[in-house]
């Protein structure tokens, strides 16, 4: 499953830098795949959309820091944990229920983003 950040998020920003897939952005700001990944021209998604690495996307939130789900992988190949989670200090990121995803899902998506 992917980690979301709740509307009781300070906005501190502690977990932003923290992401090793730069999927975590400050609310209002747009996202690219390329952000922070190996992604680069045109990409195929792991649903299956045809997208440009670089195309600017919607902001998730205007209000408060938001993660990118198509981008989290909740730290599976990096960490032992989800790192956003792990420094928030008011605990609002926490397991996203609408996206359930196995350590092999997740660590194919982190495959995807990161090419050797």
């Amino acid at each position: 499953m992917a980690i979301m950040i709740t509307d009781e998020c300070i906005n501190c920003g502690a977990c932003e830098p923290e992401c090793p897939n730069n999927a975590i952005y400050e609310g209002g700001a747009e996202w690219t795949y390329a952000d922070g990944t190996s992604l680069k021209g045109l990409i195929t998604t792991l649903s299956g959309d045809d997208v440009q690495a670089d195309d600017n996307f919607e902001p998730k939130d205007m209000d408060v820091y938001y993660i990118v789900t198509d981008k989290c992988t909740e730290c599976v190949g990096f960490h032992d944990e989800p790192q956003c989670a792990a420094v928030c200090p008011v605990d609002c990121c926490v397991d996203d229920p609408e996206y359930r995803e196995s350590d092999d899902e997740l660590l194919a998506k982190k495959d995807f983003m990161h090419l050797n």
